[in-house]
C-alpha cells in the first residue's frame, strides 16, 4: 500500500492528467508547474514505473496507469464529496487560492480590517494561515485574466500600466535634458505580457521618447513584488500597474516619473471566482460583499490617478 504522504502526488497525477497539462494542475493548486511534476515524479520513483506521457492533445496516461485511472478519479471525487460534508465542522473558515501578488501587496495589508470587523473568521490562503489547507475546493480563487461574465466571477479591478520610479530616480530624471531615459536602468515586468492592451518599455518608448536606443534592454522580473522591491531600491524605472502598489504611491515610497496621460489601461483584469455553494451566506458571502466594496475604492483611486475610468466601465 503506498502511504498517505504519497496523496498529494496522486492529487498532482490525476489534476494533471484531468486537465492535460502540469500548468492547468499547478493553476488549481496554487504552485509551480515544476512543482507538479516533481510530485509526480516523486510517485514514479516511489513506484518505478512511467505514469505520464506527453501527446499532441497534452499529457496521457501510459499503458500501466491506464487501469488504475479510473479508480484515482473516483478516489478525488470521494474526498472532494467528503470535504464538503465535512464543511459544517469549519463554518469560519476561508479558504483562498490567490495570485500571489495580489494577495502580498494588496489582500493581506487589508484584511486586519476584515479581521477586526469579523474576529472569529479564519483564513487559509495558498496552503497557509490559521485554518488548516482542505482537501476538497477553494471558497474563493482570485486572478488575472480575460473578464468573465457570469454569476460565480466577481470582477475586482483593471489595471492601469504607467512607468514608476524611487523618487531620488525620479528626481534624477528631472535633472536630465534631452532624451531624458537614454543611458538609465530600465526594469521589465513579465506580469502583464499576455494582456493584449498591455505595454512595455519599447512600445512606451515609442509612443513617448524619451530614449533612443536598448529600450528592451534591462532585468526582467516574473512576479510584481520582486520589481517593486528594485524599484524602491533605486535599480531602475519600471512599467507596473498601478492597482497593487497605489499605497505606496500615496505614501510616496513610490512616485510617476511621466504624465499619467502616458499610462494605459490593461484588457485583463483581477476576478475572483467563488464556489457556488460557500456564496451562498455565512463567512464567504461576508468576504465577498467585503471584497467588492474594496475593490470598488481601487476601482475609484485608479480612475482618479489614471484621469479616467478603464474603457470596460465608461
Amino acid at each position: 500500500m503506498v502511504v498517505p504522504s504519497y496523496l498529494k502526488s496522486f492529487q498532482a497525477l490525476e489534476l494533471a492528467l484531468r486537465t492535460g497539462s502540469l500548468r492547468g494542475a499547478a493553476d488549481i493548486l496554487s504552485i509551480t508547474p515544476a512543482a507538479v511534476g516533481q510530485r509526480i515524479k516523486t510517485l514514479e520513483d516511489y513506484l518505478g514505473i512511467d505514469l505520464v506521457v506527453r501527446g499532441r492533445s497534452g499529457l496521457r496516461p501510459t499503458p500501466a496507469l491506464s487501469d488504475a485511472l479510473p479508480h484515482l478519479s473516483r478516489a478525488f471525487i470521494e474526498l472532494a464529496a467528503a470535504a464538503e460534508a465535512l464543511d459544517f465542522q469549519r463554518f469560519n473558515d476561508i479558504q483562498i487560492a490567490a495570485n500571489s501578488d495580489w494577495v502580498e501587496l494588496w489582500l493581506l495589508p487589508r484584511l486586519p480590517e476584515f479581521r477586526a470587523a469579523f474576529p472569529n473568521t479564519r483564513f487559509c490562503i495558498n496552503g497557509e494561515g490559521d485554518a488548516p489547507l482542505r482537501l476538497g475546493q477553494t471558497d474563493v480563487e482570485v486572478s488575472f485574466g480575460p473578464r468573465r461574465q457570469d454569476a460565480r466571477h466577481a470582477p475586482l479591478f483593471a489595471d492601469f500600466l504607467i512607468p514608476i520610479s524611487s523618487p531620488e530616480n525620479a528626481a534624477r530624471i528631472g535633472r536630465l535634458r534631452g532624451d531624458r531615459l537614454e543611458g538609465f536602468p530600465l526594469l521589465h515586468l513579465d506580469f502583464y505580457c499576455n494582456d493584449p492592451s498591455a505595454i512595455g518599455w519599447p512600445e512606451w518608448v515609442a509612443a513617448h521618447g524619451h530614449r533612443a536606443s536598448a529600450a528592451a534592454r534591462g532585468i526582467r522580473f516574473q512576479r510584481i513584488a520582486s520589481g517593486l522591491e528594485a524599484v524602491l531600491s533605486n535599480a531602475g524605472l519600471m512599467i507596473c500597474g498601478l492597482a497593487l502598489v497605489a499605497e505606496r504611491l500615496a505614501a510616496g515610497a513610490i512616485v510617476l516619473p511621466f504624465s499619467p496621460r502616458t499610462g494605459v489601461w490593461t484588457a485583463w483584469t483581477f476576478q475572483a471566482r467563488f464556489r457556488h455553494e460557500s456564496s451562498r451566506g455565512g463567512p464567504v458571502a461576508r468576504f465577498r460583499d467585503w471584497l467588492e466594496a474594496e475593490a470598488g475604492a481601487t476601482r475609484r483611486t485608479l480612475a482618479e490617478l489614471a484621469g479616467s475610468p478603464p474603457p470596460s466601465d465608461r
